[in-house]
């Protein structure tokens, strides 16, 4: 049996918590470790791993963390029933809205960025 859990770098750890509990209505469930916080909202848990700036992720890169706007192949989807209320909600808690695609057929969506250059998307659910 596999079990992910999704891991999310941060400069700032109690900064990271508030975003991600005010955008998405994360809860904090645990701070097991310092510098580790584990959140939950319904079947869903993330870990915020607090890594300064300028640190580097592996012995086997060069390239080190920022926190400015990154591309990473990897992203997290936050499938909503109102787009333009969840992405309201996530820039008034420090995201930054890149794109807006509207498709009233099937769904709109939203590229973002959390305060920390991690890029996230915002999926229109479209009921049937």
């Amino acid at each position: 049996m596999v079990h992910i859990e999704i891991c999310v770098d941060v400069p700032d750890l109690a900064r990271g918590v508030r975003f991600y509990t005010d955008a998405f209505g994360f809860s904090l469930t645990s701070e097991p470790y310092p510098g580790v916080a584990v959140l939950t909202v319904g079947a869903v848990k993330i870990t915020l791993l607090e890594k300064r700036e300028g640190t580097r992720p592996s012995s086997k890169t060069q390239d080190t963390r920022r926190y400015d706007r990154h591309w990473t192949p990897v992203h997290l989807d936050f499938h909503v029933d109102d787009l333009d209320a969840a992405l309201n909600k996530a820039v008034m808690a420090g995201a930054t809205a890149e794109q807006v695609f509207r498709n009233p057929d099937h769904g709109s969506a939203a590229f973002c960025a959390d305060p920390f250059g991690n890029g996230f998307c915002l999926v229109e659910r479209k009921s049937k």
